[in-house]
């Protein structure tokens, strides 16, 4: 059964290696990353209630909208799960090289 499971390990190191790699590099970016879009989500807010004020509904709105797609909630939410699923991936092929 070992010797079954022999060519796969092989096929998945170089994944192991590429994904050790970029897993941390990628999760250093996004925290980075997230901070900004954070600061950009907080003018966005600013912008849509000077919208408000000035008149212009359809502007508020739309800036409501995109500063809800870049706050914690929206992007940078879906973007931290696929992280975590390229951790998970990468925790997962690492067990079945060792078993």
């Amino acid at each position: 059964m070992k010797l079954l499971k022999l060519p796969f390990k092989i096929i998945a190191l170089p994944f192991i290696l590429v994904l050790s790699i970029l897993t941390p590099l990628i999760r250093f970016l996004f925290c980075y990353a997230k901070v900004i879009l954070h600061i950009i989500s907080g003018i966005g807010v600013l912008l849509s209630i000077a919208l408000f004020f000035a008149g212009t509904t359809q502007g508020c709105i739309v800036f409501l909208i995109l500063s809800f797609l870049i706050s914690p909630l929206g992007l940078p939410a879906i973007a931290e799960k696929l992280v975590g699923g390229l951790s998970s991936l990468n925790h997962s092929l690492q067990q079945f090289v060792m078993s």
